[in-house]
This record gives C-alpha cells, sequence and structure tokens, in this order.
C-alpha cells in the first residue's frame, strides 16, 4: 500500500539581490522518504542541505495537482514541466510579436 504524505512548504523570503537565497530542505516539512523520493525523481535538487525557491515553488504546484486532481507525484511534475514550458513559450511569442509588429 502506497503511503500519503502531506505536505506544508512555508513561504521564505527571497533574496533581493538577483541571487537565488538557499532554502533549508528541513524548513520545508517533508518526511525524509517524501524527499528520497523527490530527489530520485529529479523534482528536487539539495545542495548542501538547501534548495532554491524556484525549486520550492514548483513543489507547491506539484504538491497542489496532487491534492486537488489526485494526480501522481510524476504526473504532477510532468504537468508543471510542460506549463512552465508554455509559459516560456507564451513570452518568447509575446516578445516576437512586439519585435516584428
Amino acid at each position: 500500500m502506497m503511503k500519503k504524505y502531506s505536505l506544508s512548504i512555508y513561504c521564505h523570503t527571497l533574496n533581493l539581490e538577483g541571487e537565488p537565497a538557499g532554502i533549508p530542505v528541513g524548513s520545508l516539512g517533508l518526511h525524509p522518504e517524501m524527499l528520497e523520493r523527490l530527489v530520485a525523481l529529479g523534482i528536487l535538487e539539495v545542495r548542501r542541505g538547501m534548495v532554491t525557491p524556484d525549486q520550492v515553488r514548483r513543489l507547491q504546484k506539484i504538491f497542489r495537482l496532487r491534492g486537488t486532481l489526485g494526480v501522481n507525484l510524476t504526473g504532477a511534475a510532468v504537468i508543471v514541466d510542460l506549463l512552465e514550458r508554455m509559459e516560456k513559450l507564451e513570452d518568447e511569442l509575446e516578445r516576437l510579436r512586439r519585435t516584428f509588429l
């Protein structure tokens, strides 16, 4: 039987000087097994016990999809990745429209 995990990721203040501030992975409230799974799937990259604010935002989206739509962890990660790619493409399309119109 698959274990269910709850997740409450706390809000963190971002470094306003451009360099992303590291967020201690322990402050995310993740169960150690869930943390291992997220790292193994490539969803989180932990360096010196820290993750980036972008990773935390992605993780929040992933767990929101899991909670609201019941999507599994891998599926939610794929959805978030595709949404981010679409957003980048839309931004690029808008930039090109402004350039050529």
